[in-house]
């Protein structure tokens, strides 16, 4: 059976427009619950933006400068197998659907994990889970777990308390929950350069104070634990299908995998499932 992109793609796609700025798109992110947006202009598809572009660029507004440029894009004619490939290839979450360059749908890593929730695919997680993770602990200050989140460049983490076990998960979206955006005046001062009537600056302009007002995302000073969600955890023999069906349910991108002590040892991502369905698809058309 060949599913094509078409078939499992969202047509009414929430879109990021320029000229736009920040303020308009984190309320197109938070109205409509999503983790990012394509952009467009004059009906074409000119870049992508999400949460980690506005936590990453915290003093930038324009949506311009905001987004990432020239987007991976796909055919709604291609295979699901294709957008896989493109996305665990690329590192990215969604792939705009164009005709030509017109904007006709999404796909993202979540509906192609619906897919694999309906295949039946009876193997274990275990060949496909991540042992090696970013692990933040439940008394850590929120902005240094937004910082390290932000070095190490990953969107959800799994969190730990005193006794080395699994309390919670906390991702970008929690942080967006836990942040305020705040208005500054900031004040720069200017003075003459080595070309310019030293005299002439001092008696006309003597010192030019300009004043601009800078937004910024500033995170809450609170621990984690006050912004984490409860974890939903696998063991590493569930089989792939099972845990798609727990991601898609509960709308999440990636579990803790745990002993029966619920000490971590290993995450399972949704493009791990992406991973293990085209593995599962060349061995069926084999």
């Amino acid at each position: 059976m060949k599913i094509l992109v078409r078939d499992v793609m969202v047509r009414e796609v929430a879109y990021a427009e320029i000229p736009g700025n920040r303020d308009d798109v984190l309320k197109t992110l938070q109205d409509r619950k999503v983790s990012g947006l394509p952009v467009v202009k004059k009906g074409e598809v000119v870049g992508i933006i999400t949460r980690s572009d506005l936590l990453r660029n915290r003093e930038e507004d324009q949506t311009a400068l905001l987004m990432t440029r020239d987007p991976v894009v796909i055919s709604p004619d291609r295979s699901i197998v294709e957008a896989s490939k493109l996305l665990i290839q690329h590192k990215i979450r969604r792939l705009p659907v164009v005709e030509g360059k017109e904007l006709v749908g999404l796909v993202t890593v979540a509906d192609i994990v619906r897919v694999a929730e309906g295949m039946n695919i009876e193997e274990s997680i275990e060949p496909y889970l991540e042992k090696e993770t970013v692990v933040l602990w439940s008394e850590m200050p929120l902005p240094v777990a937004g910082s390290i989140m932000e070095f190490a460049a990953v969107e959800a983490c799994p969190v730990i308390d005193t006794d080395l076990k699994l309390v919670g998960m906390i991702s970008d979206r929690d942080l967006i929950k836990a942040s305020v955006i705040e208005d500054s005046v900031e004040k720069t001062d200017m003075s003459a350069d080595g070309g310019e009537d030293a005299w002439m600056w001092d008696r006309v302009m003597r010192t030019i104070n300009k004043y601009y007002t800078v937004s910024r995302i500033r995170l809450r000073d609170i621990p984690v634990r006050e912004a984490m969600v409860p974890p939903k955890t696998a063991f590493k023999t569930d089989k792939v299908s099972d845990c798609a069906a727990v991601m898609r349910k509960n709308r999440i991108d990636q579990m803790p995998v745990v002993k029966t002590s619920r000490k971590l040892m290993g995450m399972l991502k949704d493009t791990d499932i992406l991973r293990a369905l085209v593995d599962y698809c060349e061995r069926s058309s084999a």
